[in-house]
């Protein structure tokens, strides 16, 4: 006679499968945490380069505002543009005078002297981008006013002057004091106001 076992068959997991589906959970979950880390890290990419962009118009805007309505600091002193490094970073710097000013004050005109440099933090040791304002008039059109700053963390600046045929890296001369004669610059560039400026700015 034939007998039949009355057990069921156990149903469960076997060891090995609890180990493939810890270890496929395992993977999946640490998938999922690259992509959304990886997500994070290109949105704080995409923010911080943004922000370096819109600094970068904004810097650009008021530098163009102002030479759009660019006018002779004095007669002695006209328009300069001087070419100079700090350290390894390229820093001009740029003296005019602009009608591109509101008055805040009584007996302010919109006449206003505008100077536009780079310089060092020396604590975090960043560049930034300033600009000096005088409207009042006075025998030192490279000095006095107030500054503000305009943009942190700048890479380099350089200005280029066009007079209509060559472009140069300097324009003007600070020390000549109307004396272009006994200049020891170039004579193309020393009087008058440029016909265009170029800006690069790095940021």
């Amino acid at each position: 006679m034939k007998t039949r076992s009355l057990r069921r068959p156990s149903s469960g997991f076997t060891l090995i499968e609890l180990v493939i589906s810890a270890s496929l959970m395992a993977i999946l979950l640490v998938g999922a945490y690259l992509c959304l880390s990886a997500g994070f890290s290109s949105q704080r990419l995409i923010e911080s380069r943004g922000e370096a962009v819109q600094s970068a118009r904004v810097a650009m805007a008021l530098m163009s505002a102002d030479l759009r309505c660019a006018f002779p600091l004095s007669k002695d002193i006209e328009f300069v543009g001087m070419d100079r490094m700090l350290g390894d970073v390229e820093a001009d710097n740029l003296d005019f005078a602009t009608h591109h000013y509101t008055p805040r004050r009584a007996g302010e005109g919109d006449f206003c002297e505008v100077s536009y440099f780079v310089n060092e933090d020396h604590e975090s040791g960043k560049f930034s981008l300033w600009r000096r304002r005088d409207p009042k008039l006075d025998n030192e059109p490279l000095s006095g006013g107030h500054r503000e700053e305009i943009v942190s963390g700048v890479r380099g600046l350089r200005f280029e002057y066009y007079d209509g045929i060559v472009w140069y890296d300097e324009w003007g001369d600070p020390g000549s004091r109307g004396k272009k004669d006994n200049s020891i610059k170039e004579k193309p560039n020393l009087a008058g106001m440029p016909e265009a400026v170029r800006i690069t700015l790095w940021i």
